[in-house]
């Protein structure tokens, strides 16, 4: 099983998360945030990873540090289960709708950080989220996990759709990109021999 546990504390936040890549979408979500709880769960459910998060943060202020810490926690429990990434198919894409709105996402588990974020002109807020801050935590999984992703509408206005259909399609792809590919178990997925 390709599992981590991270427990990272600062003066703004302390977050405790454990991830099984190899779940069955099994989530406990707890992040002061209800916004972000709702995505984090349906991103363990679609991507079939078992979730579980914790945060106590400076909610009080802003939303800020415990969405962009999350993130930084998540990527780096992807990091570390997805190990040396041996096996791995490496690559996924998705094309998602939700409703009106239409994502695609494409992951690869390169080792390298990169992420192109486009979800277009969003509503200021759902609810009490601010929306800028999706690309924060965005920034904050990738830069941990040493990934490439690509999130970006292609279509629809309603901004929660939108939203929700990023984390929806970015679980489908992370979940390819880190199936175990049987012919190749063995190998690393790359000619430089390491990702």
């Amino acid at each position: 099983m390709r599992t981590a546990e991270i427990k990272r504390n600062t003066a703004e936040t302390q977050i405790e998360l454990s991830l099984n890549i190899d779940g069955k979408g099994k989530s406990e979500i707890n992040t002061g945030c209800g916004f972000l709880d709702h995505m984090l769960t349906l991103f363990a459910k679609h991507g079939r990873f078992d979730l579980n998060v914790k945060c106590t943060g400076d909610t009080d202020v802003d939303y800020h540090h415990t969405v962009e810490d999350i993130g930084i926690a998540l990527g780096s429990a992807f990091s570390t289960a997805l190990g040396d990434k041996k096996g791995i198919v490496r690559y996924g894409n998705m094309i998602l709708p939700m409703d009106e709105a239409l994502i695609l996402s494409a992951v690869d588990i390169s080792g390298r950080a990169y992420l192109g974020y486009d979800l277009g002109a969003l509503a200021e807020k759902v609810g009490d989220f601010d929306t800028e801050l999706v690309e924060e935590f965005w920034f904050g999984f990738v830069r941990n996990a040493g990934v490439t992703l690509h999130i970006k509408k292609l279509d629809g206005a309603n901004t929660h759709h939108i939203i929700e259909g990023a984390f929806k399609s970015a679980a489908r792809s992370f979940k390819a990109a880190a199936e175990i590919d049987g012919e190749f178990a063995d190998e690393i997925p790359s000619t430089k021999g390491v990702l």
